[in-house]
């Protein structure tokens, strides 16, 4: 299953959607991200976010939910279900083609290293299971919420991990790429 769908997103990494996919990221990244992190910032009292941290404690999370206080946290939640169901496709659509397009010129078909496009998903994936949890518990809040409490902070740790991963790899495809290519020369 993973292989078939890494294919087909290998099939759809042409040139031209990487281009297209890596504008509307950097659209983002100096439009669209900075203003709603200062909306952010200002709405939740400039508290630490479950988002942006890597790691946190399931307290933490309670501390950061008392912090934003209960516009704060209703704020939280609203973003949650607006600007984090968006971003996560923005910069997944990127990474997945750039990581795809690159795979292709490394690795013949039928390679299993070809499914490293399927990294930026994974991400993408981890990044929505932080958010719905999250929102739990501040929607929860000040009731504790056993077990989703505990596996948010997990979430956001593998989603940073597979974030992280989904920039490095295709960095480091294009590095094998240009390297096999002077080798051929």
């Amino acid at each position: 299953m993973f292989y078939r769908i890494s294919n087909k997103l290998i099939q759809l990494s042409k040139g031209w959607v990487v281009l297209i996919s890596a504008l509307i990221f950097i659209v983002f990244m100096i439009f669209v991200l900075p203003a709603q992190a200062a909306k952010s910032d200002a709405e939740t009292n400039n508290a630490s976010s479950p988002d942006t941290s890597f790691f946190y404690t399931t307290d933490d999370l309670y501390q950061m939910a008392e912090a934003y206080g209960e516009m704060g946290r209703a704020a939280y939640i609203r973003a949650r279900f607006t600007f984090d169901i968006i971003w996560p496709l923005v910069y997944t659509l990127f990474l997945t083609a750039f990581t795809g397009w690159a795979a292709a010129k490394v690795f013949i078909p039928g390679s299993p290293w070809r499914m490293l496009n399927l990294i930026p998903i994974f991400g993408m994936l981890l990044d929505y299971l932080e958010n719905i949890s999250a929102a739990t518990v501040m929607a929860r809040f000040p009731l504790r919420t056993p077990v989703v409490d505990f596996l948010t902070p997990v979430f956001t740790l593998l989603k940073w991990v597979f974030v992280y991963a989904s920039f490095v790899v295709p960095i480091g495809l294009i590095i094998i790429f240009l390297i096999k290519t002077i080798k051929k020369r």
